[in-house]
């Protein structure tokens, strides 16, 4: 009976580090440069370098994002530069970005992504602020570089009272 438990045991480990393995070789290669484009956003974003951050981004007007902090919408590529710019100068030491759940589909020069995304900073005034949100990204093949052209950050809402409840991403 030992012996069952066992070799069932070892074949589950097996099947789980091989569907791993099956998994990351069946991600294509634009899979893999999106994949690569969004760690070195969090690389970036984790530095507080805006110029960093925002080679990630297409340039120029075709830029639109949506994000949780105001105004509704930035369009343009300086335009969302400059809140990173701000946003950034807000910040007191070290920041913390990870990125989860990334999942990636490409599909000729067009490809979307969706993920959950953590950050914790502290403010200029010393107080330490975490956050989780959604994010889903469009990028476009744009002289053979994958850049991202539409993004969307969110948090959950109590429909009760009409106020986000970012601790709830922490709970699939």
């Amino acid at each position: 009976m030992r012996r069952l438990a066992f070799c069932m045991l070892a074949g589950w480990c097996a099947a789980v580090s091989l569907g791993g393995a099956l998994r990351a070789q069946s991600q294509s290669k634009d899979e893999q440069e999106i994949r690569a484009l969004e760690d070195k956003f969090a690389a970036a974003f984790s530095a507080k370098d805006a110029e960093a951050v925002m080679k990630v981004y297409a340039p120029g007007s075709d830029l639109v994002v949506f994000d949780v902090i105001p105004p509704r919408q930035y369009v343009g590529w300086d335009a969302y530069k400059k809140d990173f710019e701000s946003t950034f100068a807000g910040f007191k030491g070290p920041m913390r970005f990870d990125i989860h759940d990334l999942s990636v589909t490409a599909e000729g020069k067009l490809a979307y992504s969706h993920s959950i995304q953590h950050v914790a900073w502290i403010n200029a005034d010393g107080t330490p602020v975490e956050m989780t949100v959604r994010v889903t990204d469009v990028y476009r093949k744009i002289d053979g570089k994958w850049l991202i052209v539409h993004e969307h950050v969110s948090v959950p809402v109590d429909t009760s009272n009409g106020k986000p409840v970012p601790d709830m991403m922490s709970k699939p």
